[in-house]
């Protein structure tokens, strides 16, 4: 199919211990219905070593500015679709990005300003937030039960651990209080169980659901697909700027 440009283009932001390649059969739908999309890998998962030379760890603001970087190099305006942990600095990136009409939290933590991952979790900071985080020994179960079971194998052999200190860097600005914003929550998520989803899915603009489990771009990419094309065209609601 024909893509249209006229249409926004989206940028895909994944979450913790995963990269651009979850995306790809979501992509892949997307284009079968005319929608152009990207998808960016963030640093905080499985980060270079020594990029910053013993100095600091990549974090959550490293995550913001390859987004911003992703986002520049798209013509047009962009729909942002960020996954769990993903919705952290993509709120973030968001607050400056011009060309940014819309934000779609997939089961996403829609923080505000002073809030972290961990502290909206609960979760104690650690002494020491210079190390890494493996996935889940259980990833399968907690982050891929709906999902078939050799695409689900196959993720959990791609998961790769995850900066702590993506997880503490708190939010300095939320893009979501000035572009407007769609919650999808996953009825059957446990990782991000639907309550916590849904009292985050309170500062979004409009609410929207799946019936499925945290990854919905693996277990049903076809109907997000579609879903985020309707979000796209007529869920946004005007800017409040």
């Amino acid at each position: 199919m024909n893509v249209d440009t006229d249409r926004p283009a989206f940028l895909l932001v994944h979450g913790a211990w995963h990269g651009a390649w979850c995306w790809d059969s979501v992509r892949t739908a997307l284009d079968a219905e005319g929608w152009r999309s990207d998808a960016v890998d963030l640093p905080s998962a499985s980060p270079p070593a020594g990029r910053y030379d013993g100095a600091r760890p990549v974090g959550m603001l490293d995550d913001a500015d390859a987004i911003r970087d992703s986002l520049r190099r798209i013509d047009g305006p962009v729909v942002v679709v960020a996954h769990s942990y993903g919705g952290v600095p993509a709120t973030e990136a968001i607050a400056d990005a011009a060309n940014v009409v819309g934000v779609v939290y997939l089961a996403g933590f829609q923080l505000d300003v002073g809030e972290s991952m961990f502290t909206f979790l609960g979760a104690p900071v650690p002494d020491d937030g210079t190390g890494h985080a493996p996935p889940y020994e259980d990833a399968r179960r907690i982050l891929f039960d709906d999902v078939p079971e050799a695409d689900a194998d196959r993720a959990v052999a791609r998961l790769r651990p995850q900066s702590v200190r993506s997880f503490t860097e708190r939010v300095t600005t939320a893009g979501w209080r000035t572009v407007p914003s769609s919650y999808v929550v996953c009825d059957r998520d446990q990782a991000l169980v639907p309550s916590r989803q849904q009292e985050l899915a309170t500062r979004a603009d409009s609410v929207h659901r799946l019936p499925s489990g945290h990854s919905p771009f693996l277990s049903m990419p076809r109907r997000l697909a579609t879903l985020l094309g309707r979000i796209a065209t007529s869920s946004l609601p005007t800017p409040r700027r």
